[in-house]
């Protein structure tokens, strides 16, 4: 399996080059705490993020306790995220790996974690990883899903690709990250349809003020369940 088939090879360029995320984002704090199955201890509460990175979410999971687990197409990212947590005296579960074949048994975790990392492949692969994403949730099991919205200024600055997708962008926060699929509520309805079932769905703008030329930053927080039956 080519693992960069639903990866924009300029991450594997980035992380191999020295880029890092290091601490946990707002966000993965907030839903893990939220959503953490109570009632049991934290070791045995199964989390795997997709698109770990250098691990700066997989830290807080493991620091908090949590049984984590992380996959990313760059091995560099990987490489980094183990280094980073062993110093720490941490632990997870790291693979390099497709979204869209996912290497770990069915009914496997608690929670799924996506932080802007799916919205980086096309809508037949975002699809795919929903579907992996539910083989691998437990019945009731939780997916947060955070990509970008088509509101962000940086989607009209770039030119339409394959399969959903703008590339090239030239301008706003989004530069240099190759491919990214942006999206609007339609196009979340229709990704988790007949899949995971939508609980929230939160559009997320920020904008400068006064206006700036690029100043708008919008993405989606959605948390989906899997169902407990089927």
């Amino acid at each position: 399996m080519n693992v960069f088939m639903d990866a924009d090879p300029v991450w594997e360029e980035k992380y191999s080059r020295g880029h890092t995320q290091r601490y946990p984002w707002d966000c993965i704090v907030s839903f893990v705490y939220r959503n953490a199955p109570r009632g049991r201890p934290r070791g045995e509460v199964a989390v795997l993020e997709l698109g770990c990175g250098t691990g700066g979410n997989l830290w807080f999971l493991a620091r908090e306790g949590f049984r984590a687990s992380g996959i990313d197409a760059s091995p560099s990212a990987v490489a980094a995220a183990r280094t980073r947590l062993s110093a720490d005296g941490l632990d997870a579960a790291l693979h390099v790996g497709s979204f869209c074949e996912l290497p770990f048994p069915d009914a496997s975790f608690d929670l799924v974690l996506d932080r802007c990392s799916v919205t980086c492949v096309g809508a037949a692969g975002a699809r795919q990883a929903v579907l992996e994403t539910r083989r691998v949730l437990r019945p009731g099991g939780l997916f947060f899903f955070n990509p970008y919205s088509a509101a962000h200024d940086s989607r009209r600055t770039g030119r339409p690709g394959s399969d959903g997708l703008t590339l090239d962008i030239s301008a706003g926060s989004l530069v240099g990250v190759g491919g990214l699929r942006f999206y609007d509520h339609a196009d979340i309805i229709d990704l988790f349809s007949g899949v995971l079932d939508i609980v929230t769905c939160r559009h997320m703008v920020e904008a400068d003020e006064p206006p700036t030329p690029h100043g708008v930053h919008a993405e989606w927080r959605v948390t989906a369940r899997r169902p407990e039956a089927g």
